[in-house]
């Protein structure tokens, strides 16, 4: 059949049509979610700072240290640059900061991947936003309808149409006030230098770091010598926990056989992300594929130390995680922050355990904030470890006795042991490594308790350092029917060598 002549000119007309209104939402859209995006902002907390996260067509990342220090820039990081400007932290003093700089960027990952999810992120939002813009010509074109689109057309070609239509052009230029500008600032006096050409030639400087720039300027007359001292930091820390590292890869440690599955439990970290990949070569060596985290992750709880939280998340993102929260954890910050990043909080309630038993744990109680049970607050230590036995022998009543609990301190554990309601009790908190040893219910049955020092080798609650300030801790638990069968030590000394204890088998029940 022919199609009537009027529609066969009308079809051409619509396809032109539409291919208009299809350019101009692209145009517009792009206009718009590119414009969104360079003059978006976001903040988050980065190496320990509340950061304002900026996105820039320059391919370099700035980072705006403050009236301080010296402003980093590194060069083509990408077709999208970064401005990151640090703001408020932490921290007891200038050369603290800087050390912690230092200690940060030998595995720096986890910032970088958490930079990089907010500027895509960022990037989504801007495109999404640009779409509903450029739909609106769409929209527009298909509401007037034929005949008002036609007085609109008509209206356009007459005077007030003319001054209509250039004052709607005008407007972005008034919006955008291109001649506006801002007065000279002391940052634009500052002139960038590579690290090599500021620190001289008398020092030998890792290969990554040489092509990174600073600014200099006289406002930062102490540039050189805070960069030496970070640069120092930076060298003495990787070179530890990067050698520690590729050792525990060796390291003589109890593989599991068939049908065993490893846990690894670490604690204690207080904010020591340089053991974190000392951690995980560990654990790959004895084929585990969990880990467990009695808490103290950080030292004071507050969302500064994000970066801890972050390493953490990172260095274990493909292993089952279990964790609690210890006393220095102060608050409910820290156990949100990796509940979020895809952890398993324990919270009093019973969950499977990847190795086919059941796993139990709660948030140490004596943590500012914290103490709850469930909804319950003001409990003592003492009631909330009644109330953990007290679940943990519902559950041995309904037929499944309670593998393993974890908690920061293993004393909160001690009466689910003593009620014959669970295998095996893992903590941490005192630093010190104790244990296995058993606990004899008034019904004849055994479960043991296992106390792992600090894995981030902290004395008090301080672990940040170019290498542990005690010896660092981790432990590897053998798993096989559901049930816990060994527990095996491994420390890292702060000289360097290591200690790696006995498989110690367990007959619990």
């Amino acid at each position: 059949m022919t199609p009537a002549p009027g529609r066969a000119r009308t079809l051409p007309r619509r396809l032109a049509v539409g291919a208009v209104l299809l350019a101009v939402g692209v145009l517009l859209g792009g206009s718009v979610a590119v414009s969104l995006f360079l003059t978006s902002s976001r903040t988050v907390v980065l190496v320990g700072h509340d950061t304002v996260v900026r996105p820039t067509l320059t391919g370099d990342a700035v980072v705006e240290t403050g009236p301080l220090l010296p402003d980093f820039r590194f060069r083509d990081v990408g077709p999208v640059g970064v401005d990151l400007a640090l703001g408020k932290t932490e921290v007891g003093s200038i050369e603290e900061l800087v050390d912690r700089y230092g200690f940060i960027a030998t595995d720096p990952t986890a910032q970088v991947g958490k930079v990089r999810d907010v500027v895509v992120d960022m990037a989504v939002t801007a495109a999404l936003r640009g779409l509903a813009v450029g739909l609106v010509p769409v929209a527009v074109y298909l509401l007037l309808g034929r005949h008002r689109r036609g007085e609109l057309f008509r209206g356009v070609r007459s005077r007030q149409g003319v001054v209509a239509l250039a004052l709607l052009l005008t407007l972005p230029v008034l919006v955008w006030q291109p001649w506006e500008s801002d007065e000279e600032t002391q940052e634009e006096q500052g002139t960038w230098q590579t690290l090599a050409d500021l620190v001289g030639p008398d020092v030998t400087l890792p290969a990554e770091a040489r092509d990174i720039e600073v600014r200099v300027g006289p406002v930062t007359t102490e540039t050189k010598k805070l960069v030496l001292s970070a640069i120092d930091t930076y060298d003495r820390s990787k070179a530890f926990y990067s050698t520690a590292a590729e050792q525990a890869a060796d390291l003589d440690v109890r593989e599991p056989q068939e049908g065993e599955t490893v846990a690894l439990l670490v604690s204690d970290r207080h904010d020591n992300i340089g053991m974190d990949r000392v951690a995980r070569a560990i654990g790959e060596a004895a084929g585990a594929t969990v880990v467990l985290d009695a808490g103290d992750d950080t030292s004071t709880g507050q969302p500064w130390e994000a970066f801890s939280l972050d390493s953490l998340a990172g260095t274990f993102e493909d292993w089952d995680r279990f964790g609690v929260a210890g006393n220095h954890d102060h608050g409910t910050f820290v156990s949100t922050y990796l509940a979020d990043a895809g952890w398993t909080m324990l919270d009093g309630d019973v969950v499977d355990a990847p190795w086919g038993g059941t796993l139990m744990g709660v948030d140490d109680p004596r943590s500012s904030g914290l103490g709850n049970w469930r909804d319950e607050s003001g409990l003592s230590f003492a009631e909330v470890g009644t109330r953990l036995a007290d679940a943990a022998c519902a559950e041995a009543e309904d037929g499944e006795r309670v593998s393993t609990l974890l908690v920061h301190d293993a004393n909160l554990g001690r009466e689910a042991l003593e009620r014959g309601c669970a295998d095996l009790v893992v903590g941490g908190h005192t630093h010190v490594h104790s244990g296995p040893d058993p606990v004899e219910a008034e019904d004849g049955t055994v479960g043991w308790t296992w106390t792992n020092g600090t894995t981030g080798g902290a004395a008090y609650a301080i672990a940040v350092g170019s290498k542990p300030r005690r010896d660092a801790e981790v432990s590897l638990i053998t798993y096989a029917d559901g049930r816990p069968i060994g527990l095996q030590l491994v420390r890292l000394r702060t000289d360097g060598s290591w200690v790696v204890g006995d498989w110690s088998p367990l007959e619990p029940g």
